[in-house]
Parts: C-alpha cells; structure tokens; sequence
C-alpha cells in the first residue's frame, strides 16, 4: 500500500542479538562478583542498566510521513531523511534495520523511484522472528 499524502506508516526496529550478547558479556562480568558477594544494589543497579537498554532498543521506529523517515525512540526525535534525497544504497549516515525490510524498501521505492538499494532477504538462521544476528 504506498503512503498518501498526510498517512503515516510506522515500522519498528529488529534488535540485534549480537548487541545483546556484547550488552550481557559487559553486564555478567560485573554481576558475579556481587553475586558471589551478595552485593544486592549492585545486581539491581545492574539489572536496571539492562532492562533500560533493552527498553531503548525496542522502541525505536522508523515513520515513514509527508515524504520524509522520521526515526524515533519512543517519544524522542532523532532524526529525519528527506525520502527524495536518498538516491543510492546510502541513507547518509543512519543505520536503520525495521522490521519487515523488504515492505519498507518496497514503500521507500514507490515513493522515490531513484532510490536504488539491493538488500537480500536473510532467513533461517541469520534472521530470528524479529531479532537479527
């Protein structure tokens, strides 16, 4: 379905499962010894640091509206790509992985003929439901 003018569509972000190994080998080195100490606000400060960092992650989305990628967390602004400018495989300087990859360019396409990008659809093990390796 390609976006009219003043309709919005929202694709969120796939997380990265290797970011959330590199985010669990930083925390779980510093977690054992409280552990083995039984430093609980050291754990729960820990844990906070996670579970804040995840809930960052999950809530990025990109909006594609009035001919531009908005890019958001949660209610924060980080950004916007005029959808005209972009011409080749390159957004600038964003990285961006939504879900749904292949929609998403199919929708950027429809409304900037000249982009040119060629993504392979990755399956089986390299794409887990939604989270990416």
């Amino acid at each position: 379905m390609k976006v009219k003018e003043g309709m919005k569509k929202v694709y969120r972000s796939r997380i990265s499962v290797l970011l959330g190994g590199l985010i669990l080998a930083v925390l779980i080195p510093a977690a054992i010894p409280m552990v083995k100490h039984s430093i609980t606000p050291g754990l729960v400060t820990i844990g906070g640091v996670f579970l804040f960092i995840m809930f960052l992650l999950s809530g990025i989305r990109y909006i594609i509206y009035d001919q531009k990628i908005y890019i958001k967390v949660w209610m924060f602004s980080c950004g916007s790509i005029e959808i005209s400018d972009i011409i080749g495989g390159s957004i600038f300087s964003y990285i961006i992985s939504p879900v749904r990859e292949q929609e998403f360019i199919q929708e950027l396409k429809s409304l900037n003929p000249n982009i040119v990008i060629n993504v392979p659809d990755k399956k089986g093990l390299w794409r887990i439901q939604d989270w990416d390796i």
